[in-house]
């Protein structure tokens, strides 16, 4: 009788052990799904998005919704370039097939002057799209919100930005909490 009741309470031990292991398992692998393809928290690194963003805040990226649809003019992305360790993070301004032109603190989309521009400040140096840029059907052209202190398309360091560099988009701060909330 004794033997039974120790094999009994063995037993239901090893079925509590597994079924907690089982969802930690569960946990982890969720966990993993979600940042590797859903969303993934990422934080800026310089001043180039300021007054929108500001060095030092944490954001949550959404990687999914570009397998679904593309990206928008106005959407903040993060995306990949080379000789960068970290993500860039700027506002789409030109989409696939554009037009994009620079003149005199005015930005130029298919020779249309761009007045939706959401109070956001005007780029004083053209750079590259001192001339006409033309982007590929599957190129970006990105600005910093600051447009003084951002390394963007308008350099050849960064250029037009390829869809497949585009990791995802911000659109929402975590962190500093008096900030928390969706990214405008």
């Amino acid at each position: 009788m004794r033997a039974n009741k120790k094999s009994s309470l063995l037993f239901r031990f090893l079925k509590k052990a597994i079924d907690i292991g089982l969802f930690i398992l569960s946990v982890l692998v969720l966990t993993y799904l979600t940042v590797t393809y859903v969303a993934q928290r990422t934080i800026v690194h310089n001043v180039s998005m300021q007054e929108t963003l500001s060095e030092g805040d944490n954001l949550i990226m959404d990687k999914i919704s570009y397998h679904f649809r593309e990206p928008k003019r106005f959407e903040i992305i993060c995306f990949r370039c080379a000789g960068e360790k970290d993500d860039l993070i700027k506002r789409i301004i030109g989409l696939p097939g554009e037009t994009v032109q620079i003149k005199n603190g005015e930005i130029f989309i298919d020779g249309e002057l761009l007045t939706d521009t959401a109070g956001l400040q005007a780029p004083e140096f053209a750079g590259r799209a001192e001339n006409m840029i033309t982007l590929g059907s599957d190129e970006y052209f990105v600005l910093g919100d600051n447009r003084s202190e951002s390394i963007d398309s308008r350099f050849d360091e960064v250029g037009n930005v390829r869809k497949s560099t585009i990791a995802g988009r911000a659109f929402f701060r975590i962190y500093p909490f008096d900030k928390f909330g969706l990214i405008n």
